[in-house]
Formats: structure tokens, sequence, C-alpha cells
């Protein structure tokens, strides 16, 4: 596979968005989108927070919560439960940090 990354346009909130990875992690990043795009639509439809940096950090916040949760279940499973893969987590979650930093990067320019 080519570690060559190329450009990808993304829409979060429908907002575009260009965003480069390799070919390989291109539909964990799309995942990662969409994921993101349902966290602060659900927020944004919450009706209280409006502006989409607000949005953004609630997101991430809920993303990071659901990450801790996810590591309290790894380190002690409950008995039955299917394993998890923390390689996978932490590659989504680079992924969704890198989408987040471009979509407050102009916001940080108003500032």
């Amino acid at each position: 596979m080519s570690d060559k990354a190329k450009s990808l346009d993304v829409n979060i909130m429908g907002r575009s968005y260009k965003v480069t990875c390799p070919d390989e992690e291109r539909e964990a990043l799309l995942q990662a989108v969409a994921y993101l795009d349902q966290k602060m639509a659900e927020i944004k439809s919450g009706g209280r927070v409006a502006s989409v940096e607000r949005i953004a950090v609630m997101a991430a916040l809920n993303i990071a919560h659901e990450l801790l949760e996810a590591r309290t279940q790894r380190a002690a499973p409950p008995a039955g439960a299917d394993s998890f893969d923390i390689a996978e987590v932490k590659r989504r979650m680079a992924a969704m940090q890198a989408t987040l930093d471009q979509a407050l990067a102009p916001q940080e320019k108003l500032l």
C-alpha cells in the first residue's frame, strides 16, 4: 500500500474541509468524519450550543469520554465481553483529532 497522503474533501455540519490522509486510512477517516458529524448534529439539535466551535468542543469532550469509558472496560472487561482493539481506537481518535484541528483552524483566525 502507498504511504503517500492524498487530499480529500469532507463535510462536517455543512462545511467543507480539505483533509490529507494516506489511502489506506481513507475509509477510517470517512468513518471518523461521519461519526463526528453525527455527534455535532446531536449537540446542535439539543439547541443549547450555538457556535460551531463550541459544538466541536462539546463533541470532542463526548468522544473523549467514550474513549475513556472504553479504556476502562478494556482494563476490566466484563465476563464474556468481546475483545477491544485499542490500536483501532487510537487510529480513529488521531483521525478525528486531525479533523477537529482542521475544522477549528478557521475559527482560531477569528479570535
